[in-house]
Order: C-alpha cells, then sequence, then structure tokens
C-alpha cells in the first residue's frame, strides 16, 4: 500500500515541479509535510531476506550484508495488527482519480496499471528475499485477509510448492507474481542462477492455474519479465506472451529499477520511477527483523528509522529519525543512500530556490 491521499494532494504541485516550475524550496517542504498523514501506510514487510537464487541484477547478490532472518509470526500479526483496509469509498475515488489523471483504466494490464490500480490496495509481502521460502506465509496471508487487507509478492517460481501455493490461495492471497527471464533453462539460469529454471517452473504454474480455474480460488496470477535491455529482450517477451495465451493470468514487461547497481542509465517506462520518490511520505518498510527501513529499495538497511519489536509504526512513522530523513532526502544531503544508490529522482532536484 501506499498512502493514495497524499498522492492525490501533491499531484499537482508533483507536476508543475517536474514541468520545470521554479518554487520556493522552504515553501515545497512545508506544502508537502502539510499532505503527509500521520497515519502510517505500510507499503511493505519483508517477512524473509532468505533467497537462494543469484541475480545479476540484484544488490542482495554481492552487496547484502545483513543476517537472513525470518519474521516471527508474532511479530508480524502485532504489526498486521495496527493496518486498516481502504473504504470502498476511498479506492473508488483513487480509481477515478487514476484514470483522468493518469489515463489508465482500471480494466487493464500493464507495468502502469500494476502500480497505480494494484499495489495501493495490497501489503506487499516481499523485499530482498524469496517469500516461498517462508514457511509461515500462508498464515500471514491469512491474517491479512481476515482484515479484509489484500497481499501480494512476487517470487521465483522455481521455488513453487504445490501444496503451499494452494493453501495460500484458500486463505485469500491477492496477487502472486511469478518472475520469468526467459523461455530457455540455460538463458534463465544465467540471469537467475543456478537454482532457478524456465521448465520446471512452468509446469507448476500451469498447474496452478488449472487448480485456480477448478476450485474458483480469486487470486490473480502475474507472470512478470524483466526488461533487461538484453539482446532479443522483446523476443524473449513475445515467446514469454505466447507460453501462457489463453490462460487466466496477468502477463506484462517490467522495466528494470536498481540500474546504478549495474551502471546503467537506460531510463523506464514505469511512472513510479518518472516521478519524483515519494516514499518518505507515502509509506513505510519494515524488514525480516523488525526494522523500518528507508523504503523498500533499502537491500542492508543502511536508514533504519524504528524497531516494530518495541515501537508501534504510529511512534517510528512520526518521529524524529523520520523528520530527519525526510529533510536529509528533500536537502539532497551527503552520505544518505538516497543520492548515492538509487535511481529514482528526488524531490530535491526540482526547480527550487532558497528565500531571500
Amino acid at each position: 500500500m501506499f498512502d493514495i491521499e497524499f498522492y492525490m494532494k501533491i499531484f499537482e504541485l508533483k507536476y508543475q515541479l517536474m514541468n520545470g516550475d521554479a518554487f520556493e524550496k522552504q515553501d515545497v517542504f512545508e506544502q508537502i509535510e502539510g499532505f503527509r498523514s500521520k497515519i502510517p501506510v505500510i507499503y511493505n514487510i519483508e517477512t524473509t531476506n532468505a533467497c537462494n537464487m543469484r541475480c545479476v541484477m540484484c544488490p542482495r547478490t554481492t552487496m547484502m550484508t545483513r543476517k537472513i532472518e525470518t519474521m516471527s509470526q508474532e511479530l508480524f500479526l502485532k504489526i498486521a495488527g495496527q493496518l486498516n483496509p481502504l473504504s470502498d469509498a476511498s479506492w473508488s475515488k483513487w480509481e477515478d482519480f487514476v484514470e483522468q489523471k493518469y489515463q489508465i483504466p482500471r480494466n487493464g494490464m500493464s507495468e502502469n496499471h500494476f502500480f497505480l490500480h494494484i499495489i495501493p490496495k495490497v501489503i506487499v509481502l516481499h523485499g530482498y528475499g524469496d517469500p516461498l521460502l517462508d514457511k509461515q506465509m500462508p498464515g500471514r496471508v491469512a491474517a491479512l485477509t481476515n482484515r479484509n487487507i489484500p497481499s501480494y509478492f512476487s517470487c521465483n517460481p522455481a521455488n513453487i510448492d504445490i501444496e503451499k501455493t494452494v493453501e495460500m490461495f484458500e486463505n485469500g492471497l491477492g496477487y502472486i507474481k511469478y518472475s520469468i527471464e526467459s523461455v530457455d533453462d540455460m538463458r534463465h539460469k544465467q540471469i537467475r542462477g543456478k537454482a532457478s529454471n524456465y521448465s520446471q517452473s512452468y509446469q507448476n504454474i500451469v498447474r496452478l492455474v488449472e487448480l485456480k480455474e477448478k476450485y474458483n480460488y480469486k487470486t490473480t496470477i502475474v507472470i512478470t519479465m524483466l526488461d533487461l535491455n538484453k539482446e532479443m529482450q522483446q523476443d524473449e517477451f513475445h515467446k514469454l506472451t505466447e507460453a501462457f495465451a489463453g490462460m487466466n493470468v496477468y502477463v506484462y514487461l517490467k522495466s528494470q529499477d536498481q540500474q546504478w547497481y549495474e551502471n546503467k542509465n537506460e531510463g523506464t517506462n514505469s511512472i513510479h520511477w518518472q516521478e519524483f520518490c515519494q516514499f518518505p511520505w507515502s509509506s513505510m518498510t519494515i524488514k525480516s527483523n523488525g526494522e523500518a527501513a528507508m523504503c523498500v529499495e533499502d537491500f542492508d538497511n543502511e536508514i533504519i528509522l524504528g524497531d516494530a519489536n518495541t515501537e508501534s509504526i504510529y511512534d517510528i512513522w512520526n518521529n524524529e529519525k523520520y523528520h530527519r530523513l525526510r529533510k536529509d532526502h528533500f536537502d539532497l544531503s551527503p552520505g544518505i543512500k538516497c543520492t548515492q544508490k538509487c535511481d529514482m529522482n528526488l524531490l530535491g532536484n526540482m526547480n527550487l530556490h532558497k528565500q531571500a
């Protein structure tokens, strides 16, 4: 989830800034702080940071140094108990807004549709680990379903356990995304590592589609391929769409994020990455050890803002550490990850002037 009210309130100012309009720096900061809700919204809960893949495009593969941990169910339930679903009225208002301002209809299937029409209503249950390695995931899904909160996670299909996945379907999992980078096993292993595969993964996904149809499970199965801008990329994606043609799945090509990790600057088709970063004002990330980190992109927990083990998410969201992060982020303070290890546009780079 992210704070849809904040996104709607900031929209006009955001696009004025992105179009080059000049504003007084302090005025902009005060406006954005005024738009921020004191009631926190959780973007994602990383239930585990365990992963058996060696993805070439992921900083976890070579740079992550933090301890491998899986969140206790006790802590997960404590966090889930502080969350609330969106009301039907709020969601309808948001969908109208997205259709009007972004020209993306409710019924679609694309990278930007997924971000604007699905992500705002779900709790994301992944971070820098594979949720399929979390044996407690069915119970986590059930806990959110019981609070009328949709759940979603992205995972590596080589780790599919049919029985566990069906249990998650039965417990009300909203969306499950399988990342597939090639329809060729060797090519897939070159990108995702030796533990990955395509052939067996495909057979398991087809089986899950069959079970979903047979038992009328409501989970949406999502198939995505990263646009790594490699040779034959479009051909690979065409083959992937052909492989799933006629099946009840949601398929799209996803822009690569964290291009800084491979020293790339190839651009993006994602609205999320074209706009400037709003994470410090729109949503929180909780990591597998309970720490509240700067955002979902903080792979090594470099900026910690609180601890959900001992603090409420409300207190964390409104504490001095979070205020300092927002100021540092806005002021482009040197030495923080936002200015060094991220592809996102930063608000402080807009056309802002200091008051005389």
